[in-house]
């Protein structure tokens, strides 16, 4: 025992002479071993990976516009129109129909003028004020320009053997109050009943005279100085076939922009051209119901 201490006091006496003044350890270690390997990390518990992260939400279902379905006062003058069989049936229908509040604001239905039956057919948009007192569209100052402009290319609203017939109506056949632009509700519920008119009437040649009348038949979106000039192949029901119609300025644009009459009268001729090429002459008369 005493050879063992003197053995470590002097490696401890060694050690201090090197340095070493301060013990790191409570005990002591032997550096001669090989150091045992670190002891492995323990692993998380593993967990099946629907429970680690949260579901992933449903995706939201995408959003479809619903069908568009027509207004039942739209459905109902269609219906009243398609009864119609014959013209005078057509007005009684027109009046029947409670669906357009302006009805209660007009003096009378403005239904149609000229003679029956006409190979050309002319469509404005509203009655106004004369209009409305007389109970015939195109009666008032732009009335008297349009019988002169068709005067010109020989076309008349009145019986005439010496002239080719002419028949006049308008998309919406009560006067807006103030004669204002009748709205796109009440062109929507005038239409089945201007269809079921021009069907009745059977013309060979239609003249859509303002941009009311243009948009509303043709069912463009451009406004009445891109559609004038052109012809369009209109379908009707209860037609065979597509009716032309050439879209043209309204006679009231004209009396307040007089420039535009030249734009006017190329669109008379164009129409002009169709009338002798469909072989129409005066006092041409087509069935009509």
């Amino acid at each position: 025992m005493a050879r063992d201490a003197m053995d470590a006091a002097t490696a401890l006496a060694w050690q201090l002479a090197m340095g070493a003044d301060e013990a790191l350890a409570d005990a002591p270690i032997d550096r001669t071993r090989p150091a045992p390997p670190p002891a492995a990390a323990p692993r998380p518990a593993t967990r099946p990976a629907a429970a680690t992260r949260a579901a992933a939400p449903a995706p939201a279902p995408i959003a479809t516009a619903p069908p568009r379905r027509e207004v039942p006062a739209v459905s109902r003058a269609r219906a009243l129109a398609d009864a119609a069989g014959s013209l005078p049936a057509l007005a009684e229908a027109i009046r029947a129909f409670d669906g357009l509040v302006i009805r209660e604001t007009a003096t009378q239905l403005v239904f149609a003028d000229g003679v029956a039956g006409a190979p050309v057919m002319l469509v404005g948009e509203a009655p106004g004020a004369e209009e409305d007192a007389q109970g015939k569209p195109f009666v008032g100052k732009s009335g008297q320009l349009l019988d002169r402009m068709l005067a010109s290319i020989g076309l008349s609203r009145a019986p005439s053997t010496a002239q080719i017939p002419l028949y006049i109506t308008n998309i919406v056949t009560w006067r807006p109050p103030g004669n204002r632009n009748p709205t796109d509700e009440e062109v929507a519920l005038s239409l089945p009943f201007c269809l079921r008119h021009i069907a009745l009437a059977r013309p060979r040649l239609l003249v859509l005279a303002g941009g009311v009348a243009a948009k509303a038949l043709t069912g463009r979106s451009e406004g009445i100085l891109r559609l004038r000039g052109k012809w369009h192949d209109l379908p009707v029901p209860g037609l065979d076939a597509a009716v032309p119609a050439l879209a043209t300025l309204h006679p009231a644009y004209l009396l307040r922009s007089p420039g535009a009459k030249r734009d006017a009268w190329a669109d008379l001729l164009s129409l002009r051209q169709a009338i002798e090429k469909a072989g129409i002459v005066p006092g041409a008369i087509m069935a009509s119901g």
